[in-house]
């Protein structure tokens, strides 16, 4: 992928939750599916609705303010007006004794404001909780290191990569649109309480910036100040053991609040520890990256992300060719699949136009009210987790004709039995802001998994399908075979990855398995490669004459076994899925 794609988009700042059938919101889920970004707006859009009726009312309130004014001020700017008159002094009187005060205890103004409380309170349930405003920010750390982005550039609307003097522009969205002192603060602010001052610096730095800019300009929507970004930005170098910065922010933060005793007291703390170790006026904050996952692979799969890794180009080699692909099926003879192989060892090759707009839009229509937030097998628990930001959905055949259709193509396509039980139910899985699946296995590797209790055996074959493109950004990455696939609309990746289940010693003709009852990604585990084991180079695709149904269950967990990838992208309905077939929405 060139670099005017190596970003993942970030357009979208809050959606809400499509977690239950009917459209019926779920809090704290909000940024973990870009599907619902639509149905973000409604709310807002009430809102909006709320505000005009509140400002109409108070503008015709203040109108007839300005009326009793300009009336009082006309008869003070008379000066010959004689108080002997009696109508005059009459209405003098009535004005102090009664006309100021019902303006100044007028009921109106209390009335609007009231209903426009009462109407934010009917929609405050369906608002976006503060888990997804922390999982946003972070999200919006997560790219930011992933594509290597500029938060100073970030801020102006501008997704750039800083690397020393050389400054590539990753993506240029319609709209410029950039963030305010309140916004980097609060990111900064995510970061600095989740002790990560090596992002908290940075957003705090920006936030204080543009603070100082607009100093004395109170926004009525802003949550910070100056004050506050200095407070943190300040005992975030503090912590970072930066103590000449942490002094002079501190003793910037006393000229705007010199009654704080708390900050009077940090200030005589750093100049005592300065004092004490005098090399620490210059000292700089040297801040190392968090690695919350603790991924060996990290910097692998960020570095495929930006780019195609080792990927060669067609005129290269002249065995990665585009072809027509039937499979000897009977089904695909008047409508074969378009096949483009891009990539040797392992095999990998890209089925092109696999699903239609109608279809997929159909999909995606099908799959959106039933999204919840994707989990993971933990034990005998599905859990959320930080390293897998995505909503999915499970569909049953019954659901409508078009899967049914899908079924076959499918089956025509790969030769596999994805009719129940050898395949499980599709699932459809949007990605949220900055969303992703971290390097995992799609199948389960630990035997303490419930996937090797279940009848239906292990997994044994992935089938993915992108249902639509993206601005900017978003791959899968294979990260032992050093290459990345892009998010190309409908491709289809006919990738597998292949094991066996001790239960299932000839692995059912390699059909794909289908647990009875839809399971939310059990047994897709996220870890490292185990130690002691040789990252396997034979993941096998689907393409004719390969051999593939005919392969030992000892050559296929040498093809699989060790399987990895890794999804990242925001604006991106793609990934790689469980057992069977999988179609992203």
């Amino acid at each position: 992928m060139g670099p005017a794609a190596g970003l993942a988009a970030l357009l979208a700042v809050l959606a809400l939750r499509a977690g239950e059938p009917a459209g019926a919101a779920a809090r704290g889920d909000t940024f973990s599916a870009l599907t619902s970004v639509a149905r973000a707006l409604g709310p807002e859009r009430r809102l909006l609705t709320l505000l005009r009726r509140y400002l109409r009312g108070e503008e015709a309130r203040l109108r007839d303010l300005t009326r009793f004014y300009d009336k009082v001020l006309s008869l003070h700017e008379d000066s010959a007006t004689p108080v002997s008159n009696p109508l005059l002094a009459f209405t003098l009187i009535k004005r102090l004794q009664s006309d100021w005060r019902n303006v100044v205890h007028s009921l109106e103004a209390s009335e609007n404001i009231r209903a426009l409380k009462d109407g934010y309170e009917k929609v405050e349930q369906d608002l976006p909780a503060f888990e997804d405003l922390e999982g946003a920010a972070r999200a919006l750390m997560r790219l930011q290191d992933v594509y290597m982005l500029n938060v100073k550039g970030l801020a102006r609307g501008v997704f750039q990569r800083v690397a020393g003097s050389a400054v590539t522009d990753l993506y240029s969205p319609r709209r410029l649109f950039s963030l305010t002192a309140d916004d980097c603060f609060q990111v900064g602010k995510v970061a600095y309480d989740m002790g990560d001052y090596y992002h908290a610096i940075p957003w705090l730095e920006e936030a204080v910036s543009l603070f100082r800019g607009s100093y004395g300009d109170w926004k009525t929507e802003d949550e910070a100040s100056l004050e506050d970004a200095l407070d943190h930005l300040a005992f975030a170098y503090f912590q970072a053991g930066n103590v000449s910065c942490a002094l002079s922010l501190s003793r910037e933060f006393l000229l705007y609040s010199p009654d704080n005793k708390r900050m009077a007291r940090n200030v005589l703390k750093y100049e005592k520890l300065l004092a004490e170790s005098p090399n620490q006026v210059v000292a700089e904050a040297v801040i190392q990256r968090p690695n919350v996952p603790h991924l060996q692979t990290r910097d692998t799969y960020e570095g495929l992300c930006q780019t195609l890794g080792s990927q060669p180009t067609h005129y290269q080699i002249p065995s990665l060719y585009c072809s027509y692909e039937t499979n000897s099926s009977p089904y695909l003879l008047l409508q074969p699949v378009r096949k483009e192989v891009i990539h040797l060892e392992p095999y990998v090759v890209l089925y092109h136009d696999f699903v239609n707009d109608v279809e997929a839009q159909k999909i995606r229509g099908l799959a959106e009210p039933w999204l919840q937030r994707s989990v993971v097998a933990s034990g005998e628990k599905q859990l959320p987790v930080e390293y897998r930001i995505s909503q999915s959905a499970w569909l049953k055949d019954t659901v409508d004709p078009l899967l049914v259709t899908l079924d076959h193509r499918i089956g025509a396509l790969t030769g596999l039995d994805v009719q129940p039980p050898y395949a499980e139910y599709l699932q459809v899985v949007n990605y949220g802001i900055g969303g992703h699946y971290e390097p995992h296995f799609d199948h389960a590797t630990s035997p303490t998994s419930p996937l090797y209790r279940m009848k239906s055996g292990n997994r044994v074959a992935t089938f993915m399908i992108y249902l639509s493109s993206v601005e900017a950004g978003g791959a899968t990455a294979f990260i032992y075979a050093n290459f990345s696939v892009p998010v190309v609309k409908w491709p289809t990746s006919g990738y597998m990855s292949m094991d066996r289940n001790s239960a299932d010693p000839v692995a059912q003709g390699l059909k794909t398995k289908r647990s009875q009852k839809p399971k939310a990604s059990l047994g897709e585990e996220k870890e490292e490669l185990p130690s002691g084991r040789e990252p396997c180079q034979h993941c096998l695709f689907l393409v004719k004459g390969s051999g593939l149904y005919q392969g030992t269950p000892e050559i296929l967990h040498c093809f699989t076994s060790n399987h990895q990838s890794r999804m990242d992208g925001q604006y991106t309905e793609r990934s790689k899925k469980a057992r069977g077939r999988s179609f992203w929405g």
